[in-house]
């Protein structure tokens, strides 16, 4: 017997209440055309700065499993995939019957309609008539945000006792749908807000090519020297200590002094050459210090501290040096050549190729600072209503990558993954880099937009090449794989590192020592 003949038709309607990415969708009868959702490219990646793209559904056209009996709670449906949960939650009770029959009727006669709900149940004849009818009428529903709809936001709202109520009493069905949308972007001051940036880029000292490489050759120099105890003086620039260290707050009133942990250090091996790198001062109170002396001096620790609770902060510090000792280096000539480099006759020779090395590191480190620069000023020029969903699903991601890299690092037990894992865990995640997962997305969803207003495109043989492979990689790993989906992260880095070369090559970059 036929369960439902109706048909659904959809509009649409906007809740003031949600967020203007969130769309109620509300069915009612005649729909015919099935729904198809389209990928969309949000995403921007370069070699060095990593996004995260807001994955679309990519249809919802999958059919229902249904069932015989089904509760009064609020449904949610996911959708997409090989086999959708129900709108709602049931309870199923099998009984077995020979031949599958309804007993007292031979296998192949047709069952008078009144005895087969007789014996099914009228309530569950109901219960599976609404469910065969949002199977059918879902995707038609959910026609008007075609390539919109965000992955696993869409929920059906209604509660299936509504549903029920409604049918019985009217013979129609009608019921709410909540999806969260792709956002749409908005350029301040207008659409070509991207175009001829002016970027000012902060480069770190220490990346220049002629410092770094200086520096590699004065470490690789003391290298090969000995160690050797220092025994008739204090210590001097060029010697190597080994100190305990202990350092308190200063305060007039004693009960208010406390220690500064971060501070302290028990055999800590200080190689004099680099006094630049600590705390200001700390070198020249410690200058004629001897093997077993211990010092104590007040340091302040500048306004440019990196720590920011110890900024300015007032510090009575204690030093005991344990060890002296100082440099015994050879002759600095071609003799030594091959020890600084390998293959390499000439200290020249050896300056050069280090050079050389420290040039390429610098190239690309402007690169990524310019490209981070770059994504940064672009953040700042979009404004966008983040959906929930998508927000969640990204920090949960870049949480997921830092738990690899955290597990890549160090052995975690079963206890201490279970408890980085945990939903206490990631919600403590998203809240404290609600600003960081925020402007990731705005970037991603900023970079994507700025690839089709441009027509940007990528060498396909690029794409091929690259699937390949990442593909190797995942086979010499043996770790599992999806193969549209490597092509489709794949597509994005290119799309993202295409969109990043076009913006360098259009703004006005300037380019900062500190």
């Amino acid at each position: 017997m036929e369960l439902c003949t109706r048909t659904f038709t959809s509009f649409l309607l906007f809740n003031p209440s949600f967020s203007p990415n969130s769309v109620f969708l509300r069915a009612n009868p005649n729909a015919t055309t099935p729904l198809k959702f389209n990928s969309l490219k949000l995403s921007s990646f370069s070699p060095h700065v990593h996004l995260f793209q807001p994955f679309l559904s990519p249809h919802i056209s999958s059919p229902f499993t249904l069932s015989a009996a089904a509760s009064a709670s609020s449904s949610s449906v996911a959708v997409g995939t090989e086999q959708d949960r129900l709108p709602a939650e049931l309870k199923v009770t099998e009984t077995e019957e020979p031949k599958s029959r309804i007993p007292g009727f031979r296998p192949g006669k047709k069952v008078p309609e009144n005895i087969l709900i007789s014996y099914v149940g009228s309530q569950n004849v109901q219960k599976a008539t609404i469910e065969s009818i949002l199977r059918r009428t879902l995707s038609h529903a959910m026609t008007s945000v075609t390539g919109r709809a965000l992955q696993d936001s869409v929920q059906i709202v209604t509660k299936f006792s509504e549903m029920e109520e409604t049918y019985s009493s009217l013979g129609s069905l009608r019921y709410d749908v909540l999806v969260d949308i792709a956002p749409e972007i908005k350029w301040i001051p207008d659409n070509n807000a991207y175009k001829n940036l002016k970027i000012v880029v902060e480069i770190d000292s220490d990346i220049d090519a002629h410092r770094a490489s200086e520096q590699e050759f004065r470490r690789r120099y003391k290298s090969i020297g000995a160690l050797k105890v220092v025994i008739d003086r204090g210590l001097q620039v060029g010697d190597v200590a080994v100190l305990d260290i202990s350092a308190t707050t200063i305060d007039q009133d004693e009960s208010n002094v406390k220690s500064i942990p971060s501070a302290e250090s028990k055999g800590f091996n200080f190689d004099t050459e680099y006094g630049e790198q600590v705390l200001p001062g700390f070198l020249d109170s410690i200058i004629g210090i001897q093997r077993g002396e211990s010092k104590s001096f007040p340091l302040v620790f500048p306004e440019t501290w990196k720590q920011e609770n110890l900024r300015g902060v007032h510090a009575q510090f204690t030093v005991e040096c344990k060890e002296l000792f100082y440099r015994d280096l050879p002759e600095l000539n071609d003799s030594i050549a091959d020890k600084l480099l390998p293959e390499c006759t000439t200290v020249e020779q050896v300056k050069d190729l280090l050079l050389q090395k420290c040039l390429e590191v610098e190239q690309t480190a402007r690169e990524q600072a310019t490209d981070n620069a770059i994504l940064d000023q672009i953040s700042k020029i979009v404004e966008v209503d983040i959906p929930k969903s998508l927000f969640e699903e990204q920090g949960r991601q870049l949480y997921g990558a830092n738990l690899l890299e955290i597990q890549a690092k160090m052995k975690l037990n079963e206890q201490q993954l279970a408890t980085l894992s945990s939903s206490k865990a990631v919600n403590e995640f998203l809240e404290h880099q609600k600003e960081n997962i925020t402007n990731l997305i705005k970037q991603s969803l900023a970079v994507g937009d700025i690839y089709k207003r441009e027509n940007l495109q990528f060498v396909t043989e690029d794409l091929v090449k690259e699937v390949e492979n990442s593909i190797a990689e995942f086979k010499r790993q043996n770790q599992e794989y999806d193969e549209e989906r490597v092509k489709g992260q794949v597509q994005e880095i290119l799309e993202g590192a295409k969109v990043l070369e076009w913006l360098r090559e259009h703004a006005e970059v300037q380019y900062v020592t500190k």
